[in-house]
């Protein structure tokens, strides 16, 4: 039998060589995990399988997340994203490059619904793409600013990888949301007023110019659907309901709209939207599980011990460890997928977070960050493949176009690192 040391090696080169030969993650730390116990003791292996599924479920964190999913379903397939879409046409069309605003501003409202990046990219973003190369845009100018305002998705509540952020660190939910709130805002406008400058000096169009009386029509229309922002949030924030029960009720309310109000959601829909979520849900909790066991055997063995240990006999110096850690986060997003990020790397630094007295709201929605950052990050940021698969735009062109908006976002990640008041000023003030 090996030493738990010499195992944490074998394990990691095992996972090293799963990714290489693209195994899913989930099996890939699940195959890690496997070959640790039968290089240790495999006679626990059930054992701690019923310690980690207990630990796991034992809370009620979790449930958050496959009804933001369900929700973001409900909204794409009862055509409420068309709504939000017409209303944000009326409302910033008129500008210079008003339909690359446009993109922004419903990527913030549509992504306030559902957390998830990925829902924003694959529901609206083909109608964003599509419109905007109608309207003159460059198709690759296009699927860029579709993929870069995806990323306000997870950084303005409600976000799923703070959920799941806030189950590794017990840090707490609201205030993680409450914390992405500006940094979200900021990046909306960095983003809005780069498309601004890019129209003007490519000569881009005007968007959609409503009448008074069209506008009108499209925000009635839409009011039932920004009212589940309303809904969502003021649950969450005013204390009436935990984030969970405000996901369960905002989607009940996006299933009532769009069957009573909007008269687009059909039983085969309905059924369709239940059988994709179920298969969504089981990829992330088969994630959260074999990561929860993962992480176990790193903790077991003393895997970020040893790490706070090397670090702390170099430097205990936050700052320092904050620019270290988002390099190397910034880095492993150019190579490797978010879930993989979140669930194998972030619990080995958060004994240092607390060891350097970092606050875990202020680290959380950093590393929010950092990681949407990576999901449009060249050579294999997930948001890259989307866009260019929906916008049939080579992927080459695309990268190029969203470069300078990946170093707008990075400015804001290392601003929101060292002035740590820009995320806390909410959570502090108002929870």
């Amino acid at each position: 039998m090996m030493t738990p040391t010499q195992a944490v090696i074998i394990m990691f080169i095992v996972m090293a060589i799963c990714f290489i030969i693209r195994m899913p993650v989930s099996f890939s730390m699940l195959t890690a995990s496997i070959i640790f116990f039968v290089l240790t003791d495999f006679d626990k292996l059930s054992n701690v399988f019923g310690v980690v599924t207990g630990n796991m479920y034992a809370g009620y964190t979790m449930l958050a997340a496959p009804l933001f999913i369900f929700m973001a379903n409900v909204m794409n397939e009862g055509e409420i994203t068309d709504k939000l879409f017409d209303f944000c046409n009326g409302l910033l069309g008129k500008f210079h490059g008003g339909t690359a605003q446009v993109n922004v501003a419903a990527s913030l409202i549509f992504s306030g619904m559902t957390g998830s990046a990925i829902a924003d990219a694959s529901g609206i973003g083909l109608m964003e793409i599509e419109q905007m190369k109608k309207e003159g845009y460059d198709p690759e100018f296009s699927c860029a600013i579709t993929a870069a305002s995806a990323t306000v998705g997870p950084i303005f509540p409600p976000s799923i990888p703070m959920v799941i952020y806030a189950m590794l660190s017990g840090a707490s939910i609201g205030k993680l949301f409450m914390g992405g709130m500006i940094p979200g805002i900021l990046l909306a406008l960095l983003l809005s007023a780069y498309c601004a400058i890019i129209s003007k000096k490519r000569k881009y169009p005007t968007g959609i110019i409503m009448s008074k009386k069209e506008f009108l029509k499209a925000t009635i229309s839409a009011v039932p659907a920004l009212f589940t922002v309303v809904l969502l949030l003021g649950g969450i924030y005013s204390g009436v309901c935990t984030p969970t029960e405000a996901g369960a009720v905002a989607a009940a309310y996006a299933i009532v709209i769009s069957v009573l109000i909007y008269k687009n959601l059909s039983p085969a829909k309905l059924w369709k939207i239940l059988k994709a979520s179920a298969a969504n849900t089981a990829t992330l909790a088969l994630l959260c599980g074999t990561s929860y066991l993962f992480s176990f055997i790193i903790s077991m063995a003393k895997v970020p011990n040893t790490i706070s240990e090397v670090v702390l006999n170099l430097t205990d110096n936050r700052y320092l460890f904050l620019l270290v850690v988002n390099i190397v986060f910034l880095l492993l997003g150019c190579v490797l997928d978010v879930s993989t990020i979140q669930l194998v790397f972030v619990p080995m630094v958060l004994p240092l977070v607390t060891a350097l007295g970092i606050d875990l709201v202020h680290f959380g929605v950093v590393i929010c960050l950092n990681m949407m950052i990576g999901l449009s990050t060249p050579p294999f940021g997930m948001l890259l493949f989307i866009v260019s698969g929906l916008g049939k735009t080579k992927i080459v062109g695309v990268i190029k176009e969203i470069l300078p908006m990946v170093l707008i976002m990075i400015v804001l990640l290392f601003v929101v690192t060292y002035v740590p008041d820009i995320i806390m000023f909410i959570p502090n003030n108002f929870m």
